[in-house]
Formats: structure tokens, sequence, C-alpha cells
């Protein structure tokens, strides 16, 4: 047993081979992340899992610090630069949770069902705008087309529940009539990749995991992702363009909430991925019904309402924490 000196608690995760580790009075039992579905979880039935930047290793364990209960931990193997542990115990430690720092790129997430396993095939779907992607393509289109503000305002409506999604849509695609086609392909070729959407979606791969981006926004945009980051399939509205201009309409079944959510279930029936492992990511109330109809539904830097929906919520650090929140 590794008796408290000079080792932080950190130290004795990520770079000590000891097995246990005695602090205030409690001790800290290392495991192996895969030993929890093993031998663990029927007597440990509390967990949760902290990812964080190594810029916020101080204040992590200061926090960690704070435990004063007999814990597991376990350091989270992940093919990325963010790092992360799981802590297990027969009882709630609240007091623990809920001081957990705030304001710093780290996130504490409360396991209270069956995770997806990140070591075997699933489904990941995500929403574009703001998830996958930094920005919102309706709202760059229409600044490119000198009709930001108008877009704004149907937007705001929106907002205020004077709308629903397809009227806002229609509403906001009808203010790009006459629109020269080519801002699209501008667009295209500046999308801005949401931060550790790369290295999130390379880990997936190597899992056999299918990839699809649901989008309540333009197939062009979609279709670029798609090429781009190999993912499996895409789906958004498609936009009509008549002899190289907008016309102000989108064609065929708009693409809304109830049909991303839908998607889930296509998809998964088409490549035989079984229940457990469908995954759906978000950061709109527009995105409820899909993140509901998935296994484990994630509010991505989300409003509010969405939070409140989803499984698990990642606020403060970027896409890398996703696969931290699957199962090894």
């Amino acid at each position: 047993m590794l008796e408290q000196r000079d080792n932080v608690l950190l130290n004795f995760l990520f770079s000590d081979t000891c097995e246990t580790y005695q602090h205030l009075g409690c001790v800290l039992y290392r495991y192996q992340e895969s030993d929890y579905l093993l031998n663990l979880q029927s007597h440990l039935p509390y967990r949760c899992r902290v990812i964080f930047s190594a810029q916020c290793s101080a204040e992590i364990e200061a926090w960690l610090s704070s435990i004063s209960i007999d814990t597991h931990i376990a350091k989270l193997d992940r093919q990325n630069d963010l790092l992360g542990f799981e802590l297990s115990a027969q009882t709630a430690n609240d007091v623990l949770m809920a001081s957990f720092p705030t304001n710093i790129a780290a996130e504490i997430v409360l396991i209270q069902q069956p995770l997806a396993r990140l070591n075997q095939p699933g489904l990941l779907v995500m929403d574009m705008d703001s998830t996958a992607i930094q920005i919102e393509c309706i709202d760059e289109l229409a600044a490119m087309a000198g009709v930001g503000e108008e877009v704004a305002a149907v937007t705001a409506s929106a907002m205020r529940g004077e709308l629903d999604f397809e009227q806002s849509l229609r509403q906001r695609v009808s203010k790009l009539t006459g629109a020269d086609a080519s801002i699209i392909q501008q667009l295209c070729d500046n999308l801005p990749l949401m931060s550790g959407l790369e290295v999130m979606l390379a880990e997936l791969k190597t899992h056999q995991w299918k990839l699809v981006v649901a989008s309540g926004g333009f197939t062009p945009f979609v279709g670029h992702l798609k090429t781009l980051l190999n993912l499996d399939a895409a789906f958004a509205n498609e936009l009509v363009i008549v002899d190289g201009k907008l016309s102000g309409e989108v064609t065929g079944e708009v693409v809304d909430a109830q049909y991303k959510a839908n998607v889930i279930s296509l998809c998964a029936e088409q490549w035989a991925i079984p229940s457990g492992q469908r995954v759906a990511i978000g950061d709109g109330a527009n995105d409820i019904p899909m993140i509901q109809a998935a296994d484990l539904g994630l509010a991505f830097h989300a409003k509010p309402k969405l939070v409140a929906a989803a499984d698990a919520s990642i606020q403060n650090v970027d896409l890398r924490a996703l696969v931290f929140c699957l199962q090894l």
C-alpha cells in the first residue's frame, strides 16, 4: 500500500503502479476500467467520470483531495490528449459532486445507466451546426447574401415560439431568394470543424463505429462533411437552385426534429447496430427527440432545455470528451 507522501493523487492515478493509496483516513483503490462491469458494479453502484485538460490538473487535484470515503478509481485511456478517470463507491457523494470546479476545461459526468461500449461497433448520429462545425450555416449564407438581419428576425420569432421548425426553415430560406448559388461552395470551402471532431471520429472508426450527421441545415454542407470526414451517411434539407440562383425553397421531406430522431432507428436497422450502442450528440432544442431516441444522448455546449433532456452534458471541453463517455 502506498503511504501518503509527496505523491499527489493524480500522480498516483496516472504515473504510479501501486494498487492503493491512503488519503485523509480513507483509501483509494485502483482498478482497470474494464473491471467495473466484470467485478465491481454490483457492490459499487455509484460512479462518475471526470474529463479534463492537463492545464486544469491543479484544480482537479484540489477537488480530488476532498474525497473523504473509501473510493475506487480507474484511469480512462483514450486516443487523445484529454485526461480522464472514473470514481466508483458504495454510496453517493453529493458533496463531492457539488464541489466540482466550474469555469475550467473539465467535466464531471454522473453515470446513471449502462454506457455504450467503445470497443464494440456502434452508431453515432451528430447534429451539424454548432456541434460538428462551429457555425450555423443558414446564418452564414444569409450574411453572404446580404440578408443576415432579415434571417435573424425570423430566427428570433422562432425562438419566441411563434414559428415551428418547418415554418422557420421555409421563411429563412425564402430570404435567400435570388442569391448566387456560388456562396454555397464558398461556405463549404471554409467550414470550421468543431474542435476535437476529427480526433474523436478517428478513435470511433478504429472500433468500427458508423458515423452519421443529421441536420436541419442543407445537403451541400453535410455532403461536404461526409466526404471530408469519411462519414457513413448524411441527412439534411435540399435547397432548390434554378439557373445558378437560390430559389428560396427547399424540396423533399423536411429534416426536422422528428426526422433526425428517426435517423437513429433507420441507421441502426440498416447496419444491425444493437440496442445499447446508439449514441447521439447535439446542441439545440431541435435535437431533443434525437437525443432521447438514442441509448446515450449527449448535450454539447448546449441550451438548457437540451441539457435537461440529455443523459450527459459536455459544456466545458471539446468533442474529444465524447469517447470518455463510452465504456471500455
